[in-house]
């Protein structure tokens, strides 16, 4: 899912560092047939390199932006809101929906994500059925529902 070699359109870009939280919302968008052209990345940095274009996806097509961002909140090198902070400033990624899928209920990281553009916030369920069934939902909606701007 990580291969980009000819991939030009990419419907969701996965910002998660936890190997298991990421399989579980790629297997739950794989039940509902939505991770076709889903790529995983596991940092901050990495998903900036995705949009820009730099290091190992330097040979993406910059204007293939994806339908929808899901981006965890407490990311390593750089902190989703700072993701969030870059996309949204960014005339090419402002349109781009962010919905930020973490497990932080805090107050002030649900407002700083809506201060800063997040599209939705979403608390990541702790049992295995509820998050299967919420990253089922979100993708539906954000993929199939959700008209995007071309």
């Amino acid at each position: 899912m990580n291969d980009l070699n000819g991939l030009v359109a990419v419907d969701v870009l996965l910002v998660e560092d936890n190997p298991q939280d990421a399989e579980l919302i790629m297997r739950a968008l794989r039940k509902e047939n939505l991770a076709n052209q889903l790529v995983w990345v596991e940092d901050g940095a990495e998903a900036l390199d995705f949009f820009y274009c730099r290091g190992r996806f330097k040979s993406r097509q910059p204007n293939a932006s994806p339908k929808v961002v899901l981006l965890d909140l407490k990311l390593p090198k750089v902190s989703g809101l700072e993701v969030l902070r870059t996309l949204k400033q960014e005339a090419k990624t402002r349109a781009v929906p962010v919905v930020i899928v973490t497990s932080s209920r805090e107050d002030p990281d649900i407002k700083a994500a809506y201060a800063l553009g997040a599209n939705s916030y979403v608390v990541k369920p702790v049992e295995f059925e509820s998050f299967a069934g919420a990253m089922s939902r979100l993708g539906l909606f954000w993929l199939l529902v959700n008209e995007v701007s071309k």
